[in-house]
């Protein structure tokens, strides 16, 4: 395009172009931003100034913005009074804006002389957009009026800046009819350049079906020349922005409207713009609708009649062909830019030859999303499919792989190009230069320049940093110099020079200025600005199963969100940073939410499946086998056979889905998208989205472990533990599986959260599973052994039911056999199951302070109950040694052999220590460490160790000697059947021995010597009642007699008469029988 640039004089005043170009573009975008910036402020209540919503100046304010720009300060003090107070804050909050407007009253003084083309256009377009974002501030006569009542009240006099400013906004009030008399001077230079598109923007502007019949974008459409350079004569049109080439058009012809009338041409081009957009984009989302603005502008000027009903015939063009255009690009763009991401991802190397397609797919893409963005923003139709894409997330997961690949194979780029300067376009240009017939020396020392420096590369100079921003610049500069009149060496006139030009300055472009590239052809930072459209896609995107998988393009789209902000600008940078780092929050956290939903689900059906296996669905099954096997016939006629376990598992059909199938498809595509990159940087913050995910698993995984205990308060029920370990593996198995999806430690998870489920409280302070069945056992199950109505079984190695008037609403068996009890000690881990020790021996000590204080039968009862809750205890213990010895087999056994073979002479702490290790590997102990450690914290201050160990001692006595009224018990007949008491008075023998090793270990006294004259004390009491004659009294003799036996279990035989018990246990067994 540079060598169609208009061609004027070039005065003293134009020497530069090229800098003050690049530079006045570069402070018109900066002058955009402060201006949108300033208008956004003043529409919100919460940011705007507060002298414009102040009660007690509004009359003052809408004084000066009357009077605007002249205001009589001394003739009116009573309206103006109250602004006499607030001068010097007004001074200080409204200078930022007031000299905002200033700069761009100083950006215009400058702009109105120039006539180059790209650069000219986008300053003619920057300008036009800040006059009309500029006039779009309804406030700006207050801002810059108050400053300078402000300013004159304070130094006396008005802003030296003032005059000029206030009538540059009066005179802006229509800025683009304002703008169309001040370009008439420079209609010819706008035309022209406007004119040099005619070839450009239709080749650019077509349809969805002409670019499919091209194979546009296509690597493998013509295989044979997949390694050849992409080449082009006009290299950087082919992947320059439609956006902005629309601007161009639409708003330029709109400032030289003459030659609409004039130029068929440029009426064609006018005509094509139009019917393509209804709207244009001024600044971010300040948009400009074009059709209804032109028409006010033209239907005031003679002779335009036919130019209104162009724009009429324009609109109802776009209106109904715009959308679908648009639609059926977007589609062709997401089949063709999926081709080439899956190309170059096998074939990277094809990013050097054809780096030219990358960055026009990257181009065409983001000029169809920022339509659709656009549009579907300012509907102006009543249907609206065309502006609602749910694929759009699809076209843009794969320009974020195309730049993925550039980014991540730069440097095979850079190698490509590196040496494709210095090897060809070196020599090339060099011909051209040497085949000039004039070249002035200003120009020969350029061109010169060029091709040295081009020449001097080489591959060994790969590791260097390159930097050719300053042959950039020479180019740029030989174009101004070249395309005036009168110049000797006339661009126009050597096409070929200027094509190889272009040619090298893409080339330097894939060497130095990647990430610009990328910048300048996808940055899509405008979705910052359109955050409840941007939601909405994000939240259709994770409707649609087929589009999850792209999900994760939404939070990559916040890391462009930094790019928008600029350094006229500093203020904003907080403000942008923050959006783009709660959007990516929010993405990241809904994309994780989604898979844990999907999991949970899974893992429901899965527990459904593992219920099915259960034992007690078994029954009906085994029912059904065993009439048949008798032949007996079943009460209904054809009842249907159940269907067993795995039957879900057999297809008949490929075709047939079942819903397990679809939420693992789901899961498989959003778990590709959180998989997608291991971390992404915004605003100097690091997102990993597995974590998201794991952090979501762990809250779910440990509130649905508590959900499955399925624990209700009111009426104390809870989920028998081997079918809440049944459900929690069949759990584990799903979250396992999830690794095959996610690279996430899911043994991580599991850690942190089972781990807390061996606690009494979670890391949030909520109740585990471990404290919902300590205090099920304490307070439902052995609550109701201490009412009768449950007795402890040693034969079963359970607790059972008794009959009883009142049904209890659960059965205790089922709950606490061995199999039940293992479970319980797998779901609470050695941790847990020492929770549950610590409350059991914490009810037992208080057991034990109420035992100093009642009567016989009180103790009696009391004693037996520590027995229940110590036969509870070893239950517990045993099942966590079996437990532990097929988990860790070694370490228990070598801390049994540890147990085994402590010296006796062993002090008594050291003892205890190995005592407390023993019992946390569920093996038990002469001594119960827990249970010392429980009575230990009953010491009182008040009484002397002294008379502790005499109060211990006489506790024995009391029990000793109490044990003989438990003969009269009718529930105290021994059963052998259960090896027990239905009573449960068989547990006393080991509350005894546990109680009394406890206590004497504490008192420092010898537990063989106490326990001797216990049962010297307990056997002559109750030898005294064969001498009773009274039958009621001693009805149980015989059975309480076995009570010794238990006892004694640790005494030598000597010591006691046994023989007496083994005819006791034959009379009972014969009487029972």
């Amino acid at each position: 395009m540079s060598a169609t640039l208009s061609r004027g004089s070039l005065q003293p005043g134009q020497q530069k172009l090229a800098e003050k170009f690049t530079i006045l573009n570069d402070r018109g975008i900066g002058m955009l931003t402060r201006v949108y910036n300033i208008k956004k402020a003043c529409g919100d209540p919460k940011a705007k100034p507060s002298y414009l919503i102040d009660k007690n100046l509004e009359s003052a304010v809408k004084f000066i913005v009357r009077k605007f720009p002249a205001v009589e300060t001394r003739n009116n003090n009573q309206q103006l009074a109250q602004l006499q107070k607030e001068k010097s804050e007004i001074l200080k909050n409204l200078a930022l804006y007031y000299f905002t407007f200033v700069d761009v009253m100083e950006f215009k003084v400058c702009t109105v002389n120039f006539d180059l083309t790209k650069n000219y256009l986008d300053l003619v377009v920057t300008y036009t957009n800040l006059m009309m974002l500029l006039s779009r501030i309804e406030e700006r006569k207050a801002i810059i009026g108050l400053y300078n009542y402000a300013h004159e009240m304070t130094h006396g006099s008005s802003d030296r800046e003032y005059p000029r400013l206030g009538q540059m906004i009066v005179d802006y009030e229509n800025p683009l009819k304002k703008m169309m008399e001040e370009f008439v001077p420079h209609g010819k230079s706008l035309s022209d350049a406007l004119l040099s598109l005619q070839m450009v923007y239709p080749r650019r502007n077509l349809s969805a079906d002409q670019w499919r019949n091209a194979q546009l974008l296509s690597l493998i459409s013509a295989p044979s020349t997949m390694l050849n350079p992409a080449q082009s004569d006009t290299m950087p049109c082919e992947y320059l922005s439609l956006d902005a080439m629309e601007k161009w058009i639409v708003f330029g012809f709109i400032l030289c409207h003459g030659v609409l009338n004039s130029d068929q041409a440029a009426l064609s081009l006018w005509k094509l713009a139009l019917q393509s957009s209804t709207c244009l984009c001024l600044f971010r989302d300040e948009v400009f609708h074009i059709h209804k603005a032109a028409e006010d502008l033209f239907i005031n000027i003679r002779g335009y009649n036919k130019r209104v009903n162009d724009i009429k015939e324009c609109k109802e063009q776009a209106l109904s062909h715009a959308g679908l255009m648009h639609r059926e690009r977007r589609k062709f763009l997401r089949s063709a830019l999926k081709e080439l991401a899956t190309v170059l991802s096998d074939q990277p190397g094809l990013l050097g030859p054809k780096a030219l397609f990358v960055f026009m797919a990257l181009s065409f893409a983001r000029d169809e999303i920022i339509w659709l963005l656009r549009h579907a923003d300012n509907i102006q139709k009543k249907s609206t499919d065309d502006f609602i894409d749910k694929h759009i997330a699809e076209l843009i997961f794969y320009m974020e792989e195309l730049r993925a690949h550039v980014r991540k194979y730069g440097p095979v780029m850079q190698r490509y190009y590196v040496q494709y300067l210095s090897g060809f376009d070196a020599v090339v240009l060099n011909e051209l230069v040497q085949n000039l017939s004039v070249c002035p020396e200003d120009e020969s020392i350029i061109m010169s320049s060029f091709v040295n420096t081009m020449t001097s590369l080489g591959v060994k100079q790969d590791g260097d940093v390159f930097d050719f921003r300053g042959m950039r610049l020479d180019w740029f500069r030989l174009q101004a110099y070249t395309s005036v009149s009168k110049a000797s060496l006339g661009i126009a006139d050597h096409r070929e020079l200027g094509k190889m030009m272009n040619t090298i300055i893409f080339h330097t472009k894939m060497v130095d200025s990647l990430v610009e590239m990328l910048v300048e052809t996808s940055d899509l930072s405008i979705f910052c600005f359109y955050s409840r459209a941007f939601e909405k896609m994000f939240q259709q995107c994770l409707e649609l199963p087929s589009q999850s998988r792209h999900s994760i393009s939404f939070p990559l789209l916040c890391t462009h969100f930094m790019s928008c902000t600029h350094e006229l600008c500093p203020e904003e940078r907080h403000h942008i940073g923050d959006r783009s780092l709660s959007l990516c929050n929010m993405f990241l956290d809904e994309m994780a939410k989604q898979a844990r939903n999907l999991i949970t689900d899974i893992c429901t059906e899965q527990c459904t499946l593992s219920d099915q296996l259960l034992p007690k669905h078994c029954a009906k099954t085994i029912s059904q086998a065993v009439n048949k096997k008798s032949k007996k016939q079943t009460g209904k006629k054809g009842e249907p056979e159940r269907e067993k376990p795995g039957v879900e598992s057999m297809r008949k059909n490929r075709l047939l889905v079942t819903n397990l199938d679809k939420l693992h498809t789901a899961l498989s595509e959003l778990c590709f998208s959180i998989n997608y990159v291991p971390n992404m940087v915004i605003w100097e913050h690091t997102f990993t989205p597995r974590e998201y995910l794991t952090s979501h698993l762990e809250i779910r995984f440990t509130k649905s472990i508590v959900g499955m205990t399925m624990y209700n308060q009111a009426t104390q029920e809870i989920a028998k533990p081997s079918e809440l370990l049944t459900s929690v593996r069949a759990y584990m198995t799903v979250l396992q599986s999830i690794e095959n999806y996610v690279q996430i430690d899911i043994t991580r998870v599991f850690n942190n959260v089972l781990l807390q489920q061996t606690q009494h409280l979670d890391s949030h302070g909520e109740p585990t599973i471990t404290s919902l069945y300590t205090n099920w056992y304490l307070e439902t199950l052995l609550r109701q052994v201490s009412n009768g109505h449950i007795a402890y079984f040693p034969a079963m190695k359970a607790f059972v039911n008794l009959p009883t008037e009142n049904e209890l609403t659960f059965n205790a068996e089922e709950y606490s056999d061995i199999s039940e009890m293992r479970s319980l000690s797998e779901l609470l881990g050695p941790y847990g199951m020492k929770f549950l020790s610590e409350s059991l021996m914490w009810h037992i000590s208080s057991q034990v302070a109420e035992l100093k204080v009642r009567a016989v039968d009180s103790v009696l009862k009391r004693m037996t109950i520590i027995g229940v809750i110590l036969s509870f205890r070893s239950l517990a213990q045993e099942a966590l040694r079996d437990v532990l010895s097929c988990h860790i087999p070694f370490l228990v056994s070598s801390v049994e052999d540890f147990k085994d073979h402590i010296p006796r002479e062993t002090d008594m702490k050291v003892a205890m220590n190995v005592y407390e290790l023993s019992s946390a590997a569920g093996l038990p102990c002469e001594i119960d460490p827990a249970l010392v450690v429980a009575l230990s914290s009953q010491k009182s201050e008040n009484i002397s160790p002294e008379e502790e160990y005499k109060i211990a001692c006489l506790l024995m006595v009391f029990v000793a000697v109490s044990m003989p009224t438990l003969a009269s018990n009718v529930m105290s007949q021994y059963s052998p059947a259960i090896e027990g008491h239905c009573n449960n008075i068989h547990c006393l023998a080991k509350a005894i021995n546990q109680i009394a090793a406890a206590l004497f270990t504490i008192h420092k006294g010898s537990i063989e010597d106490r326990l001797k004259e216990f049962l010297a004390l307990a056997s002559s009491s109750l030898l005294k009642i064969g001498q009773e004659t009274d039958k009621t009294t001693t009805r149980n003799r015989e059975s309480v007699y076995l009570l010794l036996d238990m006892v004694s279990h640790i005494l030598p035989e000597e010591m006691f008469p046994k023989g007496d018990l083994e005819n006791s246990f034959r009379r009972e067994s014969y009487t029972k029988n």
